[in-house]
């Protein structure tokens, strides 16, 4: 037996060490957890991606009682990005979110944004990596209140993933 080890590499960042644009995708993201449809799960996730063109476009997540009809933002603002810009590629992918957990309805706009940032569930990152693979990498700024982290790639989220499509 042979064992092997798999090392991630990403940034914790200070907001003041993030460019002009980073710190702007990532106000859109923030801004997108406000447009969020979650009355199941009462958590709320923006997601916001930077195209090869400067162009920003964003989703939020949207749930629905026919459980799992609903979307993530991640896959809502890839997909929309996709149909979009067809062909264009896709450089950066910002993602916020806020747990309204117990908070009484007409309240849940004063919920804090996550301490820590969250990442993209598996069926998200396959999605952004189907991307990655045809138009080049896609780097990964997740945010949080007390953290942010920069990963350099979408396969950096994802080492085993399914390459041959």
């Amino acid at each position: 037996m042979k064992e092997k080890k798999i090392e991630i590499t990403y940034k914790a960042v200070e907001p003041e060490e993030l460019s002009d644009e980073d710190r702007e995708l990532i106000a859109r993201a923030r801004e997108m957890t406000y447009r969020s449809y979650a009355p199941y799960s009462r958590f709320h996730v923006g997601a916001a991606i930077r195209m090869a063109d400067g162009s920003i476009v964003s989703g939020s997540n949207q749930e629905n009682a026919a459980y799992p009809s609903g979307i993530c933002a991640e896959r809502n603002a890839c997909w929309q990005a996709s149909a979009l810009n067809p062909g264009m590629a896709m450089k950066k992918i910002a993602i916020a979110a806020r747990n309204v957990g117990d908070m009484p309805k007409g309240e849940e706009d004063k919920a804090p944004f996550q301490a820590q940032p969250i990442s993209p569930c598996g069926a998200c990152r396959q999605s952004l990596l189907e991307y990655e693979h045809l138009y080049g990498p896609i780097e990964v700024i997740l945010f949080g209140a007390d953290a942010t982290y920069v990963f350099p790639s979408v396969s950096s989220l994802l080492p085993f993933s399914f390459t041959e499509f």
